[in-house]
């Protein structure tokens, strides 16, 4: 058996929580609460800020967004330029978008679960694991 200690939320998680995205939203804050009571660890990038600021969120609400775990639950990491143009050869050699490539790259980089339910993930697990949140519960 696999031991989690850290979790990777793709955007769409963080706006499922934030937005209250219903059944998505619950399941996903949910797992947010059984990470922090474990004292495990959400890892997110920068790229996931950035893709927030993209559709329209400001620096507050983002905050705002990540505040949902406790600082000692939660740490940011940063592409790499390695890291980018590794993302930008899987991209186009799958057929899956950047973000994506990206996002499974990081979290295998950081030995994270990566939490999503976008099926564009289930080209890339053979780079990463891949769960929906209602299966980590």
């Amino acid at each position: 058996m696999i031991v989690i200690e850290n979790y990777y939320f793709d955007t769409s998680m963080w706006l499922d929580i934030h937005e209250k995205r219903g059944y998505n939203g619950e399941v996903a804050k949910k797992l947010v609460e059984k990470i922090i009571r474990e004292n495990k660890r959400i890892i997110y990038s920068d790229f996931i800020i950035k893709e927030l600021k993209d559709i329209g969120y400001l620096d507050n609400e983002i905050n705002k967004m990540l505040s949902i775990a406790k600082p000692n639950n939660l740490k940011i990491i940063h592409r790499t330029k390695k890291q980018i143009s590794e993302s930008v050869r899987i991209a186009k050699q799958r057929d899956v978008p950047l973000g994506d490539a990206i996002h499974a790259v990081l979290a295998r980089d950081h030995e994270a679960q990566l939490v999503s339910r976008d099926p564009h993930f289930l080209k890339l697990m053979d780079i990463t694991r891949l769960e929906p949140p209602e299966n980590l519960l």
